[in-house]
């Protein structure tokens, strides 16, 4: 799969970005949420330095993954609990039937 640049703006600059082919508009889309939370950090915090305003950001965005791949792997947890309740159930109710029972 061959790769498309794309130009992306962040905090006024333009920049020039290559992405997977078919992947253009996720990409601009990504860059735009990064912007929104950019610009909205700096508004609240009157942070002017890119540098930082980049860190925190990164960083805000780290922790939400890290809690949303927790909350993944806790309902998957809870799933997989389940679905072996549920399979020993199902054993236990075969089990009772007796050969030759339908």
């Amino acid at each position: 799969m061959s790769n498309q640049a794309v130009e992306v703006e962040i905090l006024g600059k333009l920049t020039r970005v290559n992405c997977p082919a078919g992947q253009e508009e996720s990409l601009i889309n990504a860059a735009a949420r990064l912007d929104d939370r950019l610009k909205e950090l700096a508004a609240k915090t009157k942070m002017t330095n890119e540098v930082q305003l980049l860190t925190f950001v990164a960083l805000n965005f780290c922790h939400e993954l890290e809690v949303r791949d927790n909350d993944s792997k806790q309902e998957q947890d809870a799933m997989v609990e389940r679905m072996e309740l549920l399979s020993a159930s199902l054993d236990n109710a075969i089990s009772k039937v007796k050969p030759g029972q339908q």
